[in-house]
């Protein structure tokens, strides 16, 4: 193991490791107290390189690792991608390629449900991990011994996991399975930050266009703030603020102060101002152009079986074909299948389509029947299928449609 500190030493290790084939690549970062995660190791292993660099270290430029993780001719092997590349993407406008996650491969390999960096290692590997460094303070320096072992350890074991979990996928024949996965994680659209869309990031709803429209505008100011300021949201201002205030929209330094949600004085404060000026203009917004208010409305006793139906398929789709059922569809998918409602899914597209998506199909038009033989669920096409009606035609010729267009 090498710990890098200056430029030079970087460039060589980045030479070396350009070599490989393959390289396992981990990151230790800090975002508790800030907007865009602070970057506080780099930890990468091929072959016999075991690296770490310091990228805290005074005067020490990370473009070697750029350039590395630019180079289409290395793979690189992350557990759980997305924290990674976004790192990579915001301090360098770049997005890693090409990249293998092992968490989503081990999915696809039959591993469960996001199954955890510890519990993939000891499956494969039969080792067990020592967590206890995990959440230490990896912007303190000097740096223990301890924490430099459980660091490397991330990317040894990667490096170990990689060739067994690829070999999986090819006897499987799911290279492309992954393929289509990976196409989404390394898509700079998944990294880009709008905040004219901070609000879907909000679990609360409104009940009104009016009150939506303030919440977009303000949402999309704390959005703003919280970048430029590279603070937390919570920082700049609660959900449960935003909320309170799309819903009684103040309009004035004495109605902003009456609310329960924001502190004394807050309405006065630089802060406060621009909150009334968010949701003025939210409130000039014109309603017919804004998004409609998605209901909660509970599925009819007729949806809600098919549903039920709908899960049993997709527990037998995952066993049969040693798939997490979590990769193929979530609960919300079902919901909006057995709805009718919404055909652009990814269950309904790709892999998952063949495996999971036309049998939805089928059942929530009769066409498909479930039984169970030998103690297992199957599937029969029923002899004398009920004609489809107009929404389930739709249905399908929708979903034909929109999955030729992707």
């Amino acid at each position: 193991m090498r710990v890098i500190t200056d430029t030079k030493n970087l460039s060589q290790a980045c030479a070396s490791l350009g070599r490989a084939e393959f390289v396992a690549i981990d990151t230790e970062f800090m975002r508790e107290t800030t907007f865009w995660p602070d970057l506080c190791l780099i930890q990468m292993a091929a072959g016999e390189d075991e690296i770490i660099v310091d990228t805290l270290a005074d005067g020490i430029d990370l473009a070697p690792f750029y350039e590395l993780m630019a180079d289409e001719d290395v793979t690189k092997v992350f557990h759980a991608a997305r924290q990674d590349i976004e790192i990579v993407h915001h301090q360098a406008g770049i997005i890693p390629t090409p990249v293998f996650d092992t968490q989503i491969a081990a999915m696809v390999c039959g591993f469960g449900e996001s199954v955890s960096y510890g519990m993939l290692v000891k499956k494969m590997l039969n080792q067990e991990i020592d967590k206890s460094s995990r959440f230490t303070d990896w912007s303190r320096r000097p740096l223990t011994n301890k924490q430099l072992t459980y660091a490397i350890g991330d990317v040894t074991n990667l490096r170990d996991l990689y060739p067994s979990l690829r070999d999986q996928l090819h006897q499987n024949k799911r290279e492309n399975w992954l393929d289509e996965e990976m196409a989404v994680l390394t898509n700079p659209g998944t990294y880009e930050s709008h905040p004219e869309n901070a609000w879907r990031r909000l679990k609360m709803r409104v009940r009104n266009q009016k009150a939506l429209g303030v919440m977009i505008e303000l949402a999309a100011w704390r959005e703003t703030e919280a970048q430029r300021q590279n603070v937390p949201r919570r920082r700049v201002l609660k959900d449960e603020a935003i909320y309170d205030i799309a819903a009684q929209a103040p309009t004035s330094e004495a109605e902003l102060s009456g609310l329960r949600s924001v502190h004394q004085g807050f309405a006065r404060s630089a802060k406060g101002k621009s909150v009334i000026e968010a949701v003025k203009l939210g409130l000039e917004r014109d309603t017919a152009t804004l998004p409609s208010i998605k209901r909660n409305e509970p599925l009819p006793p007729d949806s809600l079986a098919i549903m039920d139906l709908l899960r049993v398929l997709l527990k037998a789709a995952a066993g049969r074909h040693g798939v997490a059922t979590k990769l193929i569809a979530t609960a919300s998918e079902l919901e909006e299948i057995a709805r009718n409602e919404n055909t652009d899914l990814p269950s309904l597209k790709g892999w998952r389509r063949e495996l999971f998506g036309s049998d939805a199909i089928a059942v929530c038009q009769g066409r498909l029947g479930l039984s169970v033989e030998n103690g297992r669920v199957v599937t029969f096409e029923k002899n004398h299928p009920s004609e489809p009606n107009d929404t389930t035609a739709e249905l399908e010729e929708n979903v034909v449609h929109k999955a030729s267009q992707t």
